[in-house]
Parts: C-alpha cells; sequence; structure tokens
C-alpha cells in the first residue's frame, strides 16, 4: 500500500501589488504565508501523524513550498517541487478582466477558460498525471504532497464526484461523503493505493479529533 496526505497550503499574507513589474500569474506564485499561516501550519503538522513522512512534495509556489517546509524539516528531507502541482492559471492580467460567476462556469464546463488561462480539464490531467508519476517512484511508501484548493477539487472530481447542494460542494468518493464545504488552510486527505496505483480510500483529516487522541 503506498499512502499520500495530499495537502492545501496554509495562509498567505495580503499585499498590495499595485507598484511591481510582475505580471499576475507571478504575483499568485509569489505569495508568502502570513504568520498565522506559519502558525496554522506549525500547529497542525507537529502531529505524530506527519512523523514518518518518506518524501514530500510542492508546488512551485511559495506558499506551498513554506507550508511544506514544516513537514519536511519534522523528517528531515528535502522537498521536491514540482511545477505541475501548482495551482489554476487564470491567464488574466487584471482581476477585473474575471467574470464574476468564473468559478460556477468553469466549475460546470470542463473546458472552459478565459484568455492564456486552463481549463479544469487541463487542470485535472496536470495534476492527476503527476500523482501517478510520484506513485510509481514510491511505492509502498508514506508521501505528502502540498498543492492548492482548486486542484485539488478538480483532482477529486476525477478521482470520485462532486455534487452541489445550495451553493455547498460535497465531495463523495465510492458513494460516501468525504468533505462537505470549503477547504480550509492545511486541508489534509489521505489518499491509500494499492500496488497497481488504484485508488481504495480518500479520508478527511481532523485535526480537532487528532489532537485530542494524541493528547489520551
Amino acid at each position: 500500500m503506498t499512502t499520500i496526505y495530499l495537502i492545501r497550503h496554509s495562509k498567505t499574507l495580503e499585499v498590495n501589488s499595485d507598484y511591481t513589474n510582475d505580471n499576475l500569474q507571478l504575483q499568485n506564485e509569489k505569495k508568502i504565508l502570513s504568520q498565522e499561516g506559519e502558525n496554522i501550519a506549525k500547529e497542525k503538522f507537529n502531529s505524530a501523524l506527519f512523523s514518518n513522512i518518506d518524501c514530500i512534495y510542492s508546488s512551485n509556489y511559495v506558499r506551498a513550498i513554506s507550508t511544506a517546509k514544516y513537514i519536511a524539516e519534522k523528517n528531515n528531507l528535502k522537498i521536491s517541487i514540482i511545477d505541475e502541482l501548482g495551482e489554476r492559471k487564470f491567464g488574466i492580467s487584471s482581476w477585473n478582466e474575471l467574470p464574476k460567476d468564473f468559478e460556477r462556469k468553469q466549475f460546470l464546463d470542463e473546458n472552459y477558460k478565459i484568455g492564456n488561462g486552463e481549463s479544469q480539464k487541463e487542470v485535472t490531467n496536470r495534476v492527476h498525471s503527476t500523482i501517478i508519476k510520484i506513485l510509481n517512484k514510491n511505492k509502498d511508501k508514506t508521501i505528502a504532497i502540498v498543492s492548492h484548493a482548486t486542484a485539488i477539487s478538480y483532482l477529486f472530481k476525477l478521482l470520485g464526484n462532486i455534487e452541489i447542494k445550495n451553493d455547498s460542494l460535497i465531495y463523495k468518493f465510492q458513494n460516501k461523503t468525504i468533505f462537505e464545504g470549503i477547504f480550509n488552510y492545511c486541508e489534509t486527505f489521505k489518499l491509500t493505493f494499492n500496488d497497481k496505483n488504484e485508488l481504495l480510500e480518500i479520508k478527511n483529516i481532523k485535526y480537532s479529533n487528532l489532537s485530542k487522541k494524541l493528547e489520551k
């Protein structure tokens, strides 16, 4: 069995980018964690659950690497950076160019995109193929991967299915609800695969419950 802990990055710091020459994509990639984000990641990944990680991967976004470092340092590992684990690219030069209903349109239509951005299908394919490559390289190991909310959401739409109920997303795998709502900072899912890279289980890690168990 191979285990992947798939993790969303921690909370970022809001900054004023009016005076930079960086394009919107680069600004997004450079976002750093806020002090609160650092504290969230440090606290959650201090859990014994992350004491026996064999390898760790992160997208090339600063906020993902900064989140991954707490797991890497705990296990004396180097972070492997893979660009394909990055967030969905919007393909716009200003947030004013983003249609108001963009998120919903893209969720409902896997081929919808604007400008030079990515469609849901494109994001799903690159993230899924990267996960398979990681699995093939790390049979029977415990792996941590730090990525992004939309990228993870689209991957789960491929691996299972997502229903919309009262404007809330319900994530399901094998007809069982694994998560409902919006991913929190450092939201973590445990994915278990057999030797054929077949997904056997997706489990949402509840840190509050985990902390109580560790205290006993």
